[in-house]
């Protein structure tokens, strides 16, 4: 029996080899944790932002004002809500996200993990990003302005002029800042839509003339388009085009720190309830997005999941989403939201009017829930 004395030494080695490889891994992970804290990602992660009330205030300097002051005019009481949903991005180029913020962002659906190239495409700075993005949102609030004085009966008339430009502008040199765009090959372009429409028919690559004014003059210049680096695929002017109108009396829209052109709709209902006797909605909490042009189109808009879910948490029963953006919405409805699909202001206030009178609602358009 005491040839088998050594037996307990040999069975403790196995137990030293299975420490030291304990100790491999727990380094090695640690060595992955550090990395996937430090190392770069390559994208930024959309998350619900600030919901504002068209019907109520805003802070301005520390000040509550009302986002819509329509002065000199008379006005109606309102009640519920219309609002506007915002969109936040965390990260950019300089700071982007961790990789840790990303693996939690997958697992929300409130959140969005989205390629940064997508936001903010290569060679451009966030700076012009915001510009552009601040074009975008005094744009959007001249256009919805122009559409609902339009849906309410004043006429008006509108100019487009370039406010600037884009990385790599193929305009640059041939417009400068402050011309007055007439035309697009003999088509009339009085709005961003209108001028966005001529130049996708026309397409990238091929000489366009653009009839301009220019201090006082006229002329007509050759540019050719090119295609977006948002997206490589749609052809542009390369210039942030700003909308002038000429109202009847002054709508003043004020809202500080928020741009793009996804709030339009929303002004439009604003202004409208405002400025027409009764509750527009009824007195319900309504939500919606989309961009508005001055006939009163709707058009899609970005990170409307997110908004969908801001919408949720700021109380909001009904949704007014662009008919364009369904395929995004459907099977991403959260619960206690009705979404109505809209192409158009009308279509919207049909919705209210059915919202507001207790009306059935089976026969509107909607984007299905699942």
């Amino acid at each position: 029996m005491a040839l088998f004395a050594d037996v307990p030494v040999d069975s403790r080695r196995p137990r030293r080899r299975g420490r030291t490889v304990g100790l491999v891994l727990l380094v090695l992970a640690i060595i992955a944790g550090i990395a996937l804290a430090t190392v770069p990602t390559p994208y930024v992660i959309e998350q619900p932002g600030p919901v504002f009330n068209t019907l109520g205030t805003v802070q301005n300097d520390g000040k509550a004002v009302p986002l819509i002051e329509i002065p000199g005019q008379k006005t109606y009481a309102t009640s519920g809500a219309l609002d506007l949903l915002t969109v936040n991005l965390l990260g950019d180029r300089q700071s982007p996200p961790s990789w840790f913020e990303v693996a939690q962002a997958w697992f929300d659906p409130s959140k969005a993990v989205v390629p940064i190239d997508s936001v903010y495409p290569e060679g451009e700075t966030v700076e012009q990003s915001n510009k552009q993005s601040a074009v975008d949102m005094q744009n959007s609030q001249k256009d919805a302005v122009a559409a609902a004085l339009t849906q309410l009966g004043y006429p008006l008339t509108g100019t487009l002029n370039v406010e600037g430009f884009s990385p790599d502008s193929p305009s640059k040199g041939a417009l400068q800042n402050g011309d007055e765009i007439l035309a697009v090959n003999g088509t009339k372009t009085d709005t961003v839509a209108g001028l966005r429409s001529v130049i996708a028919k026309t397409g990238a690559g091929v000489p366009v003339e653009v009839s301009i004014r220019r201090k006082g003059a006229d002329s007509t210049v050759s540019v050719t388009p090119a295609l977006s680096s948002d997206d490589g695929k749609t052809p542009i002017l390369g210039i942030y085009p700003s909308i002038s109108y000429t109202f009847p009396f002054e709508v003043k829209i004020q809202l500080e720190n928020v741009g793009g052109p996804s709030a339009g709709q929303m002004f439009a209902l604003g202004i409208i309830d405002k400025l027409t006797p009764g509750k527009l909605n009824g007195g319900a909490k309504v939500a919606g997005t989309g961009t508005i042009d001055a006939e009163g189109d709707v058009g899609p808009i970005g990170g409307i999941r997110q908004k969908l879910y801001g919408a949720r948490d700021a109380g909001a029963t009904y949704f007014l989403a662009p008919k364009s953006n369904c395929n995004e919405v459907t099977g991403h409805v959260p619960s206690g939201i009705r979404v109505f699909a809209v192409t158009t202001l009308d279509d919207s206030l049909a919705a209210l009017k059915a919202i507001r009178t207790g009306a059935s609602t089976s026969s509107l358009p909607t984007c299905p829930a699942k």
